[in-house]
């Protein structure tokens, strides 16, 4: 990212390269919707290409590049008011059949039931699960991204973590 802010943007494609998947992942994982998650990817690196020359390399270059990220989402999201759009929850998914040979694979119903329930937690504890567990961030660097101690982020994550649980066995007992 240095010799992107020293005006080689050339580089800025190999970044794109090697950074294209986690963002989309995150995106995804916040959305789910493959075309907005695009969008937004496409977004974060027009905007890391417009805000080169904020890049001191001071911190990991992920750190900053998530910081892009959620704000990318925030405002995506302020534009077309998200709250107005009410949650539907695919209840097919929920629905455990009877253990025949073509019955479904218990990892893969923990697994759906788990997406489920991360669907359902409230978007900041949603963010900062999928920032720990999927993007293997560290509690210090998600601390930077949402510009809040480390500290208040373990226990924000210690109580996501445990509204999660508590929604995998509610959702498991339907």
């Amino acid at each position: 990212m240095m010799k992107v802010k020293k005006g080689d943007l050339d580089k800025l494609g190999l970044l794109f390269e090697r950074y294209n998947r986690p963002l989309f992942s995150f995106f995804y994982r916040m959305c789910k919707d493959c075309d907005t998650s695009e969008d937004l990817v496409q977004s974060v690196f027009e905007r890391m290409l417009k805000y080169r020359e904020s890049y001191t390399g001071s911190g990991t270059f992920t750190t900053w590049m998530f910081s892009i990220a959620r704000n990318a989402h925030i405002d995506h999201y302020r534009k077309v008011q998200r709250s107005a759009i009410p949650v539907e929850i695919d209840e097919e998914r929920l629905e455990v059949q009877e253990d025949d040979s073509a019955g479904i694979d218990h990892k893969e119903q923990k697994k759906g039931l788990l997406e489920v329930a991360l669907e359902r937690l409230d978007e900041e504890k949603r963010e900062i699960v999928i920032l720990s567990r999927y993007e293997g961030l560290k509690y210090k660097e998600i601390a930077d991204i949402l510009n809040t101690t480390e500290g208040a982020i373990k226990v924000k994550m210690f109580r996501a973590m445990k509204e999660l649980k508590d929604l995998v066995t509610t959702l498991s007992e339907e």
